[in-house]
């Protein structure tokens, strides 16, 4: 089957796409406006972009109903920063209680009954219940599309503290089978990890 995307409506083509690209990691996204109102919100467009510096990306879409920008991202360009907490297994019931989309004045941390914690450097706070949050400064953002519902934004940010419970912290590296992060599918579905097998690959050629 071939299909062309310029031939579909916006919700057509997000369904191949978050039935595909798939399993996709959860950025639970912390800001603050600048008059000091919290919100919460997840995000499973999210991903590295590199280690030196360290930069994630996540990417807020217009809202689908009415091509509005979220509250995220109006917050992250009054004040340019923002947390990212992973969410594990625990915490999935109280992640989702914050993806409804709230009027600006309501703080999603009381709605879901997850804990602020205050961070270092940035003013946005951070998930107590997370294992594993970053502090991060706005590098940039990129609009992609016009105004339109489904169109949206690259949010890129520079990580500036790391914050990693001490069980999940093994040699320097993060242990994933005690951090246990939920996976995003399509539709109301996710995944856990419950098999992990090595593919050894070369770094360079024989």
């Amino acid at each position: 089957m071939i299909l062309d995307p310029n031939k579909q409506s916006f919700s057509e083509n997000y369904k191949l796409m978050i039935g595909s690209i798939v399993p996709r990691p959860i950025a639970l996204v912390s800001t603050v406006s600048s008059n000091g109102l919290k919100n919460l919100a997840p995000f499973s467009y999210f991903n590295g972009v590199c280690s030196y510096p360290p930069t994630i990306m996540f990417a807020p879409g217009r809202r689908g109903y009415d091509g509005l920008t979220k509250d995220t991202l109006n917050n992250i360009r009054e004040t340019e920063d923002f947390t990212v907490s992973i969410v594990s297994e625990k915490i999935g019931k109280q992640m989702v209680a914050c993806a409804t989309d709230y009027p600006p004045d309501v703080d999603e941390f009381e709605i879901s009954g997850l804990t602020p914690l205050p961070s270092e450097k940035v003013k946005a706070p951070r998930v107590a219940e997370s294992k594993v949050s970053f502090e991060c400064k706005l590098n940039q953002i990129v609009e992609i599309g016009d105004d339109s519902p489904g169109a949206g934004f690259l949010v890129i940010g520079t990580i500036v503290i790391f914050h990693i419970d001490d069980d999940v912290y093994r040699d320097g590296k993060i242990d994933i089978k005690t951090l246990k992060p939920l996976g995003r599918l399509a539709g109301n579905s996710y995944t856990r990890i419950s098999e992990i097998f090595d593919i050894v690959r070369k770094v360079r050629p024989d």
